[in-house]
């Protein structure tokens, strides 16, 4: 699950709202609705994330908090180390290889130093 699926299910879930008829109000398929929710779709467009923003009845910071997420919830994902010293090359290659291995506490730790910047 993305960032942006998380919080679009628990906004959908808190207005008890189905997503067959979040779907279906929004012109969009079940499945993909799905999808997006569940990660299993890249991100999707700034004018979709808006329209479901509406939808839920987002205000001001809960709208841009909900497009921040949606550009950080790209499922897959590639980071271009070209040129950066060889450290950082490693470290983008490790967290690929290990990121489903790595326990909640570390993924939280590292969250923080990368947030805190």
């Amino acid at each position: 699950m993305t960032p942006f699926g998380a919080r679009v299910r628990q906004l959908r879930d808190a207005k008890g709202i189905a997503m067959k008829q979040m779907a279906a109000d929004l012109n969009l398929s079940s499945a993909y609705l799905s999808a997006l929710e569940h990660g299993n779709r890249g991100r999707p467009a700034p004018g979709l994330v808006m329209q479901i923003a509406g939808y839920l009845g987002c205000i001001w910071d809960e709208a841009e908090q909900l497009k921040r997420l949606a550009e950080l919830s790209h499922p897959r994902i590639t980071i271009d180390t070209a040129g950066l010293a060889p450290e950082r090359t490693e470290l983008a290659n490790r967290l690929a290889e290990t990121i489903r291995d790595l326990p909640d506490e570390a993924i939280a730790q590292m969250l923080a130093l990368v947030r805190a910047r």
